[in-house]
């Protein structure tokens, strides 16, 4: 038997068969992690009598037991490298019944080999279901294999493993063998966010759940800098701020959460945790889907180990280290005088004693601000505060004096000693009026806290960030250090296409490269075009397979989607929770296709495959994009005029469609409806909100960039 930190027990059959199965047992139990409970021991022993039986009749094989998977937090109950194939055994010891769930997990398990594992990517992986008290059909197996070598999982009780085994070795008899290093294979996984914060409060690091390759920055190197900057802070008494920027899906969520859940940093024993640190971010959905996904996963870990626990206790666990960014500032808020007097912000030293006895003390050290390009103006922001905000009456503060962003860096100058805030940054994607950009943080460091080091990556100074005006505002900072490592230039969340985001900012900016760039990708990374919803939602049933998501995507703009069988997903975050988390059997889930969501819904979060229904809200007219709003009746309008607010909205609607497009990590269709160009026997259109005109320009626009039509 080899050791092995990847799994559990690792040997060759002959040994295998030949080893008492009680001594096999030991070295499993040895090798786990804590002290195995009495069903998993009960489970190994079954697992190990079924196969030392199973593969008795075979040689030169390797079997593998508990193999580990990172990226899905689980391990492989069984893999078999025989005759040059993979083969991925799930069992499920004592059970009759075969379940669709079930299913799902070995597939999971066979898919996340083919796209993340080196020495499996050119080899046929076979997902093989054992439930063990399931009774055989004597018919004919039935295997099918998709594109990429996966085969279909097989399904089988105890007994009938050899004769799947059997079947598929003899179908493919010529295969070469597996690298001999199979089981510590370079292993480079794409996490989810979702998955990624599920590893990451395992206390997980980032470099063991993300892929690295050592040409690109990386996670890792972004996140070291950060702690760096965290430690000289606070050994020189020091404010600091860090402004982060990537690349859509480079992973600038993820970077904001390990910082706020690392344990160490820089070799040190004292953790950020206990400074105090928290990650806020302004987006509802994505605050409200990482928070329930943390909790059910915590609550049913708890269970398992038989704690008793309560959703409730483990939702209120992870609220305290993710927030709502208007929550915490509105905790602020209810510390300050009021009414505020010449313009100047001030505690109110009653009130943080009466906050501070309610659970709302000192603020924390270190605040990780997600999408801080999305803080309020000042207009905005005051206004809110003018009509009483969340709390009513209790937090009306009229004449607000300052932006969110500015208001945000005073909460945390309010410390004495030390204090860091980390900005993330996205290029780009404003979507909402009142979204003050990331100037507005600038001015304010310029302005009210010249005191604070400006540690920033060289990319914010181009015109995607600021309308490219960094430059021209921290010219007369001297305090201001520009450093590569806090710039993500390689997406994550398109595993399979690393230039996503360069082919959609090409197609929005009518850049002659998008041609090119699609050519690059459209083969690991299929995108392509139809206008036949049913056709759309019939290509993404096609595509997902296991536990993937796929769900249907419009702007907020978009108006006239219900002829074509869609619905918007209502507002409100449990809607968004819902959408991100059921399964495909809910009908609320996104794998339904039935509510489409919006860019507000969606940003910062991904789905496997996607449809973006792209409506009359945006049209390629005359070399030109043109932006329409509907009038809620019977025309739409197009919004030409030249003033701040029309040119704003222009902004904000080509960036829902960046948004858009840049959601799906493996593969994307997009519908550009038809219109309809019916009319009445009177000679009028029968729906003159849908001509075809308003579709065909977008149309032909993706046509003559080589999107494949379907």
């Amino acid at each position: 038997m080899k050791e092995s930190s990847r799994c559990l027990y690792n040997s060759n059959f002959n040994e295998f068969i030949r080893e008492d199965s009680k001594t096999v047992l030991g070295i499993l139990c040895d090798n786990y992690h804590g002290d195995a409970m009495t069903t998993t021991r009960e489970a190994w022993k079954d697992e190990i009598s079924i196969m030392q039986e199973t593969l008795s009749q075979y040689k030169n094989g390797q079997i593998i037991f508990e193999y580990d998977i990172p990226r899905l937090g689980k391990r492989i109950d069984v893999v078999l490298l025989l005759g040059g194939i993979v083969f991925c055994l799930e069992f499920k010891v004592g059970e009759s019944k075969i379940l669709e769930a079930d299913i799902d997990q070995v597939f999971d398990y066979a898919l996340d080999l083919k796209n993340f594992h080196k020495f499996s990517r050119d080899k046929i992986i076979v997902p093989i279901l054992i439930v063990t008290n399931y009774q055989d059909s004597s018919t004919e197996i039935q295997m099918s294999v998709y594109d990429d070598l996966v085969v279909n999982p097989l399904v089988c009780g105890k007994t009938g493993i050899k004769k799947l085994i059997d079947n598929v070795l003899n179908r493919y008899p010529l295969e070469t063998p597996v690298n001999r290093d199979w089981i510590i294979s370079p292993y480079s996984p794409t996490p989810t966010i979702i998955e990624a914060a599920k590893s990451l409060y395992e206390n997980h690091s980032v470099e063991n759940i993300t892929r690295h390759e050592a040409d690109k920055v990386s996670t890792d190197k972004t996140i070291a800098y950060i702690l760096k900057v965290i430690q000289n802070s606070k050994e020189r008494q020091e404010k600091s701020i860090c402004f982060v920027t990537g690349v859509p899906g480079a992973g600038k969520t993820l970077v904001g959460l390990d910082v706020a859940n690392k344990k160490t940093y820089q070799g040190r024993e004292e953790t950020i945790e206990d400074e105090g640190a928290v990650y806020l971010s302004g987006n509802g959905p994505l605050v409200a889907v990482l928070t329930e996904a943390l909790a059910q996963d915590n609550f049913r870990k708890c269970r398992a180990n038989g704690e008793k626990k309560k959703m409730t206790d483990s939702r209120r666990e992870v609220s305290k280290s993710i927030q709502i960014i208007h929550r915490y500032r509105d905790n602020m808020l209810a510390k300050i005088k009021n009414p505020v007097e010449n313009g100047i912000v001030e505690i109110d030293p009653q009130k943080a004693v009466e906050n501070e006895k309610a659970g709302f003390g000192e603020v924390e050290h270190v605040a990780i601000f997600d999408e801080a390009q999305r803080s309020w103006t000042h207009k905005r922001l005051a206004d809110y505060l003018k009509r009483g905000g969340t709390y009513g009456n209790k937090l009306k503060v009229p004449n607000f004096p300052v932006s969110e962003a500015a208001f945000l860096i005073w909460s945390l100058d309010q410390r004495k000693d030390w204090a860091t805030i980390v900005c993330l940054v996205g290029g780009g994607q404003e979507i909402n009026t009142g979204e003050a950009g990331i100037s507005e943080w600038i001015k304010a460091l310029n302005a009210q806290f010249p005191h604070w080091n400006v540690y920033i990556s060289p990319k914010l100074t181009e015109t995607e960030y600021a309308e490219g005006k960094v430059n021209e505002l921290l010219k007369e900072n001297k305090k201001v250090t520009f450093d590569d490592s806090l710039h993500l230039g390689v997406s994550l969340r398109s595993y399979r296409a690393e230039k996503l985001s360069a082919f959609v900012h090409a197609l929005l900016s009518f850049d002659a490269s998008a041609s090119k760039i699609y050519d690059e990708i459209k083969n690991n990374y299929p995108i392509v075009l139809t206008r036949d919803m049913g056709k759309a939602k019939k290509w993404l049933h096609e595509k997902v397979r296991g536990t993937e998501r796929t769900g249907v995507l419009v702007t907020k703009e978009s108006a006239r989607y219900k002829p074509l069988g869609v619905q918007i997903l209502p507002s409100g975050d449990e809607n968004a929770v819902h959408w991100f988390l059921e399964d495909k059997i809910d009908t609320r889930s996104s794998n339904y296709l039935e509510d489409a969501a919006t860019e507000i819904q969606v940003q910062g979060l991904e789905l496997d495959y996607t449809c973006l229904l792209w409506d009359a809200d945006m049209r390629y007219e005359n070399g030109k994009w043109h932006f329409y709003r509907f009038n809620g009746q019977t025309k739409w309008v197009e919004q030409t005029g030249r003033t701040d607010n029309n040119i704003e909205l222009r902004k904000y609607m080509l960036n829902a469609y960046r948004v858009l497009l840049t959601r799906a990590r493996a593969g994307m269709i997009i519908c550009i409806p038809n219109g309809n160009a019916n009319k009445t026997t009177s000679g009028f259109w029968e729906d003159s909100t849908r001509l075809p005109e308003y579709y065909d320009g977008t149309y032909q626009y993706l046509k003559s960039l080589g999107i494949e039509e379907i």
